[in-house]
């Protein structure tokens, strides 16, 4: 997609006068610019999380300059419906978005996702990558005044069939050669999007020729060229690693030597006590089979997880560098999160949609200047779908009537604080849905009803390898949780 900037000139004669007054009386000049990172995939294996089997120095540098929130949560752990959840402030059934294929502009017109607000109110609004869960969902010019979206240079998997199909057929420019190259093309995109084996391994091309690397560098340039003129900036940067097909240069594969990592075996007969619909069988496409080890193949896709990250952990290092070259590390807000977690074989599972703690947990660190302390930690219960009226309060714009979300900004003044009582994630299995709660010791799920259940002590089983459902001793806690939701589904509705 071309910059939107090009058409700025003549849309601002069709913007509404109240939205042009809006603008004129936004104090531009008092209120800090925002940069909001959002991972695509990326779980908790990050050193700020507390996984020390990675290398992620940029975010410790953040993280020693802000705070991190270890206690984060999606609301819907799949790309669309946790996205759609968080730009709009509203729970996914509120949303009505429980796929990848609904849009929030037809299940709720009218809402305002979080980049418009900050346009309406005076603010230069740009995105690079994947903010919203694709193009089709892009709001485009009501959000941005500026966005890209880049793709690889190179696709490794198609440059191997290239080579493959031409060694056997001659040239694909060959007339008599098109229609079997686009059979050929079509099938090898299979392979690298995840249909079959997703894709993983190193690449030959140059961080800068990798989706992520060209997006981060957009922003720089922005930052660079002060393409936000006088008005504060909200950016959205957009990373799509570590999602599949994990592929990296070859230099972020040589820092995890596959023999020198550390894989927890996972447990075998771990789903005697789990609902069935708790599962979900994306593992077959990984190639793992339930409670059977693969350590090899295992320690193959971990690799290439954890090259992912150390990739992205380095682009997001010319970001800060950006900010600091171009004096805004001290007027400029960073909030960097994940859409959902991921698991890499806990409870045999690859993959998302599940929500089990691997999932439904997420990376999380806030930098605000002149507030938050650094190098501190909160471990209050934070959602995914407060961060609208967070960085509204932060930015002293008064937020849209809609938000189901509460804001977290008094753990940013007091990352000691306890946080919400709760956190809720809902993730379909065909047309049920199942539903979890969270609270700082416990969590609860149903899958339709109460007789297919889980409920685990979490600061015992930080694991969830034991379904306490059954268990009389637990009925009291049992029922406390069950109202617990209750509650929940009725906020989320």
């Amino acid at each position: 997609m071309k910059p939107i900037r090009s058409l700025a000139t003549w849309l601002c004669l069709l913007v509404p006068l109240s939205l042009v007054a809006q603008e004129k009386t936004a104090p531009a000049g008092k209120r800090p610019n925002v940069l909001f990172i959002v991972c695509d995939d990326l779980n908790t294996h990050v050193s700020t999380s507390g996984y020390s089997h990675i290398r992620t120095p940029s975010l410790d540098k953040l993280a020693a300059a802000g705070t991190r929130f270890l206690r984060a949560y999606c609301q819907y752990p799949v790309c669309g419906p946790s996205r759609s959840s968080f730009l709009s402030g509203l729970y996914p059934e509120s949303t009505r978005v429980l796929d990848n294929k609904s849009d929030i502009r037809q299940e709720r017109p009218g809402i305002v996702p979080l980049p418009e607000q900050f346009r309406k109110n005076g603010y230069w609004t740009a995105g690079v990558g994947k903010v919203f869960h694709n193009m089709k969902n892009d709001p485009g010019e009501s959000c941005w005044y500026e966005y890209e979206r880049f793709e690889n240079e190179r696709n490794p998997v198609l440059e191997k069939a290239k080579k493959e199909f031409e060694a056997e057929n001659g040239s694909i420019e060959k007339a008599s050669n098109r229609r079997a190259w686009r059979l050929k093309q079509k099938e090898a995109r299979r392979g690298a999007s995840g249909q079959k084996i997703p894709g993983y391994g190193p690449t030959d091309m140059s961080d800068e020729e990798h989706k992520d690397g060209r997006n981060v560098r957009r922003v720089v340039s922005w930052l660079d060229k002060k393409s936000h003129g006088d008005k504060p900036f909200f950016i959205a940067c957009g990373i799509q690693k570590p999602h599949v097909p994990f592929w990296a240069p070859q230099k972020y594969f040589d820092m995890y030597p596959q023999e020198k990592l550390v894989i927890p075996p996972a447990l075998v007969g771990d789903w005697k006590d789990i609902p069935p619909l708790a599962m979900v069988k994306r593992f077959k496409a990984f190639g793992f089979e339930l409670d059977k080890e693969n350590d090899a193949l295992r320690r193959a896709y971990t690799q290439a997880y954890h090259a992912c990250v150390s990739f992205i952990d380095t682009q997001i290092g010319l970001l800060l560098d950006g900010l600091k070259r171009n004096g805004h590390w001290e007027d400029t807000i960073i909030i960097f999160i994940s859409d959902h977690g991921y698991h890499l074989g806990e409870h045999y599972l690859w993959g998302k949609v599940s929500l089990f703690e691997e999932c439904a947990r997420v990376p999380m660190i806030v930098r605000v200047p002149g507030k938050t302390r650094p190098g501190t930690s909160a471990n209050g219960l934070t959602e995914l779908v407060d961060l609208y009226p967070t960085l509204c309060e932060l930015c002293g714009i008064k937020p849209p009537a809609h938000l189901q979300g509460q804001s977290f900004a008094g753990l940013v003044d007091k990352p000691s604080g306890e946080g919400k009582e709760t956190a809720y994630t809902v993730v379909s299995r065909g047309k049920t849905l199942g539903r979890s709660i969270r609270t700082t010791r416990w969590r609860y799920a149903e899958w339709g009803s109460s007789s297919a259940a889980e409920l685990y002590d979490l600061e015992k089983d930080p694991a969830e390898h034991t379904n306490l459902i059954g268990k009389s001793e637990f009925n009291g806690q049992l029922e406390k949780m069950r109202g617990l939701l209750k509650r929940a589904r009725k906020r989320g509705s």
